[in-house]
């Protein structure tokens, strides 16, 4: 076999987000692009602000000496102390440069933390309905996922994750706003859930960290709040990126950020940093460093996915869907009509509609969809949904 066991099942259970996407591709190939109204992948298509096309080339237009030389491997620190000003703001605790690293996306930052915190065995909860891939970076670093599904709103089961924490555990991963859902956690549960995670850490003679996943921290709607994880515990780590506030996914900038009260803040920033280097990373992206210093007020045009998913909400219930309108992020999360979401995104294919199932994301019985697409294409799929809608009636 020339590829390992481990990887051949990964490759088999793989993101449904993927292989859609890939069904996309060839769909778009057969009828064309016009034809085919896909919801599949959440890669945003709102251009990055202006201010960011005006940096980028007074970056790239500086030829100082070593502008493209190595760097400390938490990112440079002047670059940190401008985030560091953003994070106290949006946490409400102050935050220094030296609790940051700037990472490879929000992905590279989960994968330094995972690396940082797990020994093997070691348990991480994940909140159902949740983004695939954390249960790769878990396992990336000898830990074991475990699942625990929120509330039928998709708000946080406290009873739920109280059961689930064993001696093993090490942090519980929150995504707000939610994908696949929209949700944002409130305040009130954010505190309940650091309160809870502080208590069952000290019975348990252990620390149990919070670390919150906030990618779209600036998407959200009808005067919703995020919350902050650093107000509901010392033990918690924001981690992000600029690939939706931004929309800069390809440049794969992030950071993460420790709350200065951590536990044991030294030796674990120490550890983050090492695992930066040695997981191959280095260092995030210097000329991206730079321009997102420039940007800490800036940010994507979020009217745009306002009105997007104010059209997408009112056509899917037009259409006779279930689902509960999304707060933040740019996604709705619909039931299926029938109980199989994996033969009903079948069927919205057959109406070219590409949609994700949501057993892909640990909820199964709905599906997920991404309008982070054009008004074009929101528009052209309301016959196709009523299609599908009125085949799951009949069947």
């Amino acid at each position: 076999m020339t590829i390992s066991t481990k990887m051949r099942n990964f490759a088999e259970k793989s993101s449904w987000i993927r292989k859609m996407f890939e069904e996309g591709a060839k769909m778009k190939a057969q009828h064309g692009a016009e034809n085919v109204f896909d919801f599949s992948l959440g890669n945003p298509d709102v251009p990055p602000p202006a201010e960011f096309n005006k940096v980028i080339k007074e970056i790239v237009a500086d030829e100082t000496p070593g502008m493209h030389a190595y760097m400390p491997n938490g990112g440079y620190p002047w670059v940190r102390e401008a985030l560091a000003g953003k994070m106290s703001s949006e946490q409400g605790v102050d935050v220094f440069h030296g609790d940051m690293l700037m990472t490879c996306g929000a992905a590279g930052a989960l994968n330094v933390v995972m690396k940082s915190l797990l020994n093997p065995g070691e348990e991480v909860i994940i909140l159902a309905p949740y983004f695939v891939e954390y249960n790769f970076y878990v396992d990336n670093h000898g830990g074991v996922s475990k699942i625990v599904q929120t509330d039928n709103e998709f708000n946080l089961d406290m009873n739920a994750i109280e059961n689930a924490i064993t001696e093993k555990t090490k942090a519980v991963i929150i995504n707000s706003p939610n994908n696949p859902t929209g949700q944002i956690y409130s305040q009130v549960s954010l505190n309940e859930l650091g309160a809870l995670l502080d208590r069952k850490g000290a019975e348990l003679k252990t620390t149990i960290y919070l670390l919150a996943d906030e990618p779209y921290r600036k998407i959200i709607f009808d005067n919703n709040v995020v919350g902050s994880v650093f107000q509901a515990t010392n033990n918690s780590i924001v981690l992000s990126s600029y690939s939706k506030d931004l929309s800069l996914p390809g440049e794969r900038i992030g950071y993460l950020a420790v709350h200065p009260g951590i536990t044991e803040k030294t030796a674990l920033l120490d550890a983050m940093t090492l695992a930066n280097r040695i997981l191959g990373f280095v260092n995030a992206p210097a000329l991206m460093q730079r321009v997102v210093a420039e940007l800490q007020d800036a940010s994507i045009d979020n009217s745009i996915y306002i009105e997007r998913r104010e059209t997408f909400c009112k056509l899917l219930s037009n259409a006779g869907y279930d689902f509960i309108p999304p707060k933040g992020a740019f996604y709705v999360f619909p039931k299926s009509p029938i109980t199989d979401d994996v033969k009903f995104c079948a069927i919205l294919q057959e109406e070219k509609i590409l949609a994700v199932p949501g057993q892909g994301f640990g909820a199964p019985g709905y599906f997920r969809l991404a309008f982070c697409v054009s008004d074009a294409v929101i528009a052209g799929s309301a016959d196709a949904f009523k299609r599908a809608m009125n085949k799951a009636k009949n069947l």
